[in-house]
């Protein structure tokens, strides 16, 4: 029987940055992943490196992350493209708020800039007309997740940390059960997203299916990552499903489209009738894009908690256990800050960032 300082459960981009984090501090470390490193969620991420405002513990988080994210931003195999995020503006009463959303990105030291309607075109020439202007946030970035889930992983298993690529069958009272059986000790991280119920199911998690599609190479098209002013309203909101304008200019040249979500799908087949929807709202913002070949279209799940920011921390009532899950469509940014926050709790140490939004015991009292 092995012993660790602690089993992580989950080999995405949260469950890999939790075992380079908790290896870095010298714990010994081992890592359950029965798919491939990066698989999941993380690998139908569109891998957006982004501060959004709307809700200051996300806002914290995220800013948290964003700032640990640039210690890798020279790791050729991430495809780290500093591309800045375009939010525009496409009515009066949008570029009226932005004011307020550059003053509470400001609070917590991101800078952005107030892009009048001359200056949008300039950047980005092929936007239909109409549009009142935007947002410019030029430090953000857009990164290929599985290829960092699986740098964080090769770091850990530098310092030691020992992959099981099994499936955890049981939680017990001293570490977890393997499926062939093998029993592990220590304590336990569960960072398994949309599964996070098979193993914990106190805590509440929904799966929100999401399509993307990319193009052919089509360079400088696109230059910046560009948003609808109100993506939130789909991301944040509650309806069974929505689309939103939201499309990123990969470095190969591609360009790729998102974003919708669905809570009553659960087949990961492609929904053709969403991917029109999906793109006749892209084709709105950029006609241009109508005219261009598509190459893929996949989907995903994200993991939705039930108030929408993630489970970082111990849960009640089972003392060797922590979780880090439930990140929606934030997992990429934040998962940085949110392996920090759950490895210094579990070592006894104070947090850059207050805890107490993200503690598990919020839901499961």
């Amino acid at each position: 029987m092995k012993s660790y300082d602690l089993i992580i459960v989950g080999g995405g981009i949260v469950g890999t940055a939790c075992a380079d984090y908790a290896s870095e501090q010298g714990l010994r470390v081992a890592i359950v992943e029965p798919g491939p490193i990066g698989g999941g969620a993380t690998a139908a991420a569109m891998g957006h490196l982004v501060a959004m405002d709307d809700d200051p513990a996300e806002l914290a988080l995220a800013n948290y992350s964003l700032n640990l994210w640039e210690a890798f931003t020279d790791v050729e195999q991430l495809e780290y493209s500093r591309c800045g995020t375009l939010w525009v503006a496409g009515s009066e009463a949008e570029f009226a708020h932005i004011p307020a959303k550059i003053a509470r990105l400001a609070a917590v030291g991101v800078h952005a800039e107030l892009i009048d309607r001359k200056q949008l075109y300039r950047l980005e020439p092929a936007l239909c007309p109409g549009l009142f202007g935007g947002m410019r946030v030029p430090r953000e970035a857009v990164v290929y997740p599985p290829a960092m889930a699986r740098h964080l992983l090769q770091r850990a298993r530098a310092r030691g940390a020992e992959l099981y690529d099994t499936r955890v069958t049981a939680i017990t009272n001293q570490g977890v059960q393997l499926a062939d059986q093998t029993q592990l000790h220590g304590s336990v991280i569960v960072a398994t997203g949309c599964a996070l119920p098979q193993l914990l199911p106190q805590l509440p998690m929904r799966a929100r299916k999401g399509h993307l599609v990319i193009t052919d190479r089509y360079p400088n098209v696109v230059r910046h990552q560009l948003l609808e002013l109100g993506y939130a309203d789909s991301a944040h909101g509650d309806a069974d499903s929505s689309v939103a304008f939201n499309v990123q200019p990969r470095p190969t040249g591609q360009i790729l489209i998102g974003s919708s979500r669905e809570y009553s799908s659960e087949s990961p087949d492609v929904s053709m009738s969403m991917v029109r929807r999906m793109l006749e709202r892209t084709f709105h913002y950029l006609p241009a894009l109508r005219q261009l070949d598509a190459i893929r279209i996949w989907t995903g799940f994200r993991p939705v908690s039930a108030d929408g920011l993630p489970y970082l921390g111990r849960v009640p009532d089972q003392s060797h256990v922590w979780v880090a899950a439930g990140h929606e469509g934030l997992g990429i940014t934040t998962s940085l800050g949110s392996a920090r926050l759950v490895i210094d709790q579990f070592l006894g140490r104070a947090t850059a960032i207050d805890p107490k939004p993200y503690d598990p015991a919020r839901v499961a009292a």
